[in-house]
């Protein structure tokens, strides 16, 4: 277990599980968190059950006995179930931290250790970019933005200010490991039907398309989803850097920064031609289908620079919201965070603009457990 010390005025014993992906857990316990090493996928019976032994055997050598349970929003993950159980054993308060806000305070959890003396600003904006995360709203998010306030460094409210557009899941989670269904619903809404399918024919044959073009047609079995994750690997399917699979965690968006050079610099401009309309915020949502207009308009130019150039889109939306968002209140504190926060284009512009990413908890969903345990330290919830 790694140790990290961590000022907090409460008496209370935390045990936070994180979600299912890249699940570990975390421990605040007399003015010290406690971070385990990452099990894996949690939805392997193996490693959910060293989870497990591992929580157990961790309170019985620390004779600590959890007065809050920390679990993530999403009623149907194991790790949700297992604080359910453990909060009835050890009588102890179950509080569910949505994903999305849990990977910003894992963001500001990080610079407070690495700065000692850094106090949480009044006003401070998170992001958080990733495939998956149970919304408030109960839809898919995965491309968020939240404005932190705060007063004598408790977090008195958190605003979620923007997302990226929402898109179709044809299939819901069938769309994760065929990321050709996202690019179906995403043409769809700029598209004929037979151009789009043109350009995936050689993902479906005829009659699986029309399958699943009518069952985006009729919403069967589709969910909305935010995700930036699914954007990106939506990208690497039209571009040609990843086949219709997903082979492992990640790896259609993974392929599409691997074959990244340089960005085209006439995006703007291009899309304006292309749309009509403004770049890409509308009503602090960032809009993504203008930015699959712009790639089939130019299918044909150098598609490791279109690579870039959507990443690119990404972050320079990201950042406009914040922008815009200062305008009525300074921005002092920007954090980004999510397993998208490891993408080094997307990153790296926002780091360029100020905007801070973990330097040593793990920007994904290990640092989630994390994240939940800073978010309650920080909540002017009282003791």
């Amino acid at each position: 277990m790694e140790s990290i010390n961590f000022s907090a005025n409460t008496h209370n014993c935390l045990l936070a599980l994180g979600p299912e992906s890249d699940g570990n857990f975390s421990v605040f316990y007399k003015g010290v968190i406690y971070r385990s090493e990452s099990f894996g996928d949690l939805l392997s019976e193996e490693n959910f059950q060293k989870l497990i032994q591992t929580v157990a055997k961790f309170l019985k050598n620390n004779r600590a006995k959890p007065d809050i349970i920390l679990t993530d929003l999403h009623p149907l993950y194991r790790t949700t179930i297992l604080g359910e159980s453990l909060s009835k054993k050890y009588k102890a308060n179950h509080i569910k931290v949505q994903h999305h806000i849990a990977h910003v305070f894992s963001a500001i959890g990080d610079k407070i250790v690495q700065e000692p003396g850094y106090g949480l600003q009044v006003t401070g904006y998170g992001i958080a970019c990733d495939g998956t995360g149970y919304g408030l709203d109960r839809k898919i998010w995965g491309g968020e933005l939240f404005k932190i306030k705060s007063k004598k460094e408790k977090v008195k409210s958190i605003e979620r200010i923007g997302h990226l557009e929402n898109q179709i899941l044809i299939g819901g989670d069938l769309a994760v490991n065929e990321p050709a269904r996202m690019l179906i619903s995403i043409l769809d809404k700029f598209m004929s039907k037979d151009k789009l399918y043109r350009l995936v024919k050689k993902y479906y044959s005829r009659n699986q398309f029309e399958l699943l073009y009518n069952q985006l047609q009729q919403n069967f079995n589709c969910q909305e989803t935010s995700s930036t994750g699914r954007i990106l690997d939506a990208v690497s399917v039209l571009l040609g850097f990843s086949g219709n699979v997903r082979k492992y965690k990640h790896s259609p968006a993974i392929l599409l920064e691997k074959n990244s050079t340089r960005p085209y610099k006439d995006l703007e401009p291009e899309i304006k031609r292309i749309t009509g309309y403004g770049l890409w915020v509308t009503g602090y949502g960032i809009m993504t289908t203008p930015l699959f207009e712009y790639l089939v308009k130019n299918i044909n130019r150098d598609k490791r620079r279109l690579a870039a150039t959507a990443q690119l889109y990404i972050a320079q939306g990201l950042y406009k919201v914040l922008k815009l968002e200062a305008k009525s209140s300074k921005l002092k504190a920007g954090f980004f965070a999510g397993g998208i926060a490891n993408n080094k284009i997307i990153a790296s512009y926002l780091e360029r603009k100020g905007v801070y990413s973990s330097k040593k908890i793990s920007r994904g969903d290990a640092g989630v457990s994390f994240g939940q345990i800073v978010y309650y330290l920080l909540a002017d919830s009282g003791d």
